[in-house]
């Protein structure tokens, strides 16, 4: 089956399992009440508050193969957690799929954007980041597939991706839209 992160998840989610002719199922709750987790001051803060903010269905989730869709993939805090709370409540097998490209490059414009240090894509293969977090296999969008699936008029920058505000096209200097 495949289950969102809710709520940045579920538009891509549905498409996935669309697309493999599999279940989608909201698989985890989440609390609305708690906000983005990934941009907490510290890691500790950023580890409770996934804690409070997701809670899965385990009689959705026992026994099955499970294809974990989420928007993006930081530090691996979320991440993590969330695979580990899937095979607690009894999945077989856990698949981290990323919605968009591994994120290398922090961007000055918009929501605060860890250091490149922080970034768990600068540091390891997408091999070694799925046993890091503990998953079962993990797949990220590809630039190209990013590209193709925003059109041709770019005016988006795709610097969180590839290090380059904006590279080519009509590009909107006055933020990080679609990149960042």
């Amino acid at each position: 089956m495949v289950l969102p992160v809710p709520d940045s998840g579920v538009a891509a989610a549905k498409g996935y399992a669309d697309k493999l002719g599999v279940p989608f199922e909201m698989g985890i709750v989440r609390n609305h009440y708690v906000g983005r987790t990934f941009i907490e001051p510290t890691q500790a803060i950023r580890d409770l508050k996934v804690k409070m903010k997701l809670s899965p269905v385990k009689h959705l989730i026992e026994g099955k193969r499970v294809a974990i869709i989420d928007d993006s993939l930081v530090r691996g805090t979320t991440s993590t957690q969330i695979v580990r709370m899937l095979k607690e409540a009894g999945a077989k097998e856990v698949h981290m799929r990323i919605a968009a490209p591994e994120i290398k490059f922090p961007c000055r414009y918009g929501i605060d954007t860890p250091t490149k240090d922080e970034l768990i894509s600068t540091k390891y293969t997408p091999e070694e980041i799925a046993k890091k977090i503990g998953a079962d296999s993990l797949g990220f969008l590809s630039v190209e597939g990013l590209k193709d699936s925003l059109g041709n008029d770019r005016n988006y920058s795709l610097v969180s991706f590839t290090g380059e505000y904006f590279a080519g096209g009509n590009a909107d200097t006055t933020g990080c839209a679609g990149g960042c």
